[in-house]
């Protein structure tokens, strides 16, 4: 699901979102108690906007959304992918995306023809939406996996060339394996602004010091660190920043490898691994010998 919003208190919102919707977002952070008349009609008409493509998603998100208090839902039963972005205009573009795509699927080739990178990817295409929904100055956070930071296909290069000169990728969030379920893959959060090309990313490798899971997920204890550190855009044992003029102008290559990390011990040689092994089946052989001469 996708949605939109026009003004800069809005957003556009991902299936899991707009399906998950909770009383803080809605109330404790949309909500005030300064909040006129006016802003709460902007809140209830013009501010969470969606597009769903399945019929039983669609269902539960606008369920969810009256749950949570906003009376009159602005979601539609169609399919994002649909839509030339060729086609849109300024008034269909929002101030601000939060999107969570599909991964790995695939679409047809007349939705293919929709967008100038053509790929059966899912989340490539989604993408490339969500860089022309968004207004001048307009914010984008994308989660998506890993791979496409590093993918030397033609789509995948051509979109990290389209969404480092179209906007300012200025962070990518680096996640453990799991924090998103459902994608079994490591994925990225990509936070860019539309309107000036990118002239260096900050990373931050998010390592919660746990295994992630349903029953054990991301916490906003996990993301503190990231939080403070985002605000200056600082360098630590996590966090690192490149610049765009080091980056190959061939590939775009985006992989993350933070320069900061603490060295790990070196590995043991083969030689010393062979050794160990063979001690051990010493020691084994002669255990086995000890318990035949007791039977």
């Amino acid at each position: 699901m996708v949605g939109a919003a026009r003004n800069p208190d809005e957003g556009e919102l991902s299936a899991s979102q707009i399906t998950n919707i909770t009383p803080e977002l809605t109330d404790d952070y949309l909500r005030c108690n300064e909040l006129s008349g006016t802003d709460y009609e902007t809140l209830q008409t013009k501010t969470f906007y969606g597009q769903e493509k399945k019929g039983l998603a669609y269902i539960i998100g606008i369920m969810n959304m009256i749950l949570h208090g906003i009376e009159a839902p602005n979601l539609i039963h169609s399919n994002t992918l649909n839509e030339n972005v060729m086609d849109i205009q300024e008034k269909d573009r929002h101030d601000i995306i939060l999107a969570n795509p599909p991964f790995g699927g695939g679409e047809r080739r007349e939705v293919q023809q929709n967008f100038p990178i053509r790929t059966g990817e899912t989340a490539y295409l989604f993408l490339q939406h969500f860089i022309r929904k968004l207004k001048a100055g307009g914010r984008g956070a994308v989660v998506i996996k890993n791979t496409f930071l590093s993918n030397t296909d033609n789509a995948s290069v051509g979109l990290r060339k389209e969404l480092l000169e179209a906007c300012n990728l200025h962070t990518v969030l680096d996640c453990p394996q799991g924090t998103f379920q459902g994608a079994g893959v490591k994925t990225v959060v990509l936070f860019f602004e539309k309107g000036e090309a990118t002239q260096k990313i900050w990373f931050y490798q998010l390592d919660p010091g746990r295994s992630m899971g349903k029953t054990n997920p991301l916490s906003d204890e996990d993301l503190k660190e990231f939080l403070e550190l985002q605000k200056s855009f600082a360098d630590s044992p996590k966090s690192w920043t490149v610049k765009r003029g080091d980056l190959n102008e061939v590939t775009f290559d985006l992989s993350v490898k933070n320069p900061n990390e603490p060295e790990k011990e070196a590995s043991r040689s083969p030689e010393d691994i062979i050794s160990d092994m063979l001690a051990r089946d010493a020691e084994t052989a002669d255990l086995l010998e000890n318990i035949r001469v007791l039977l």
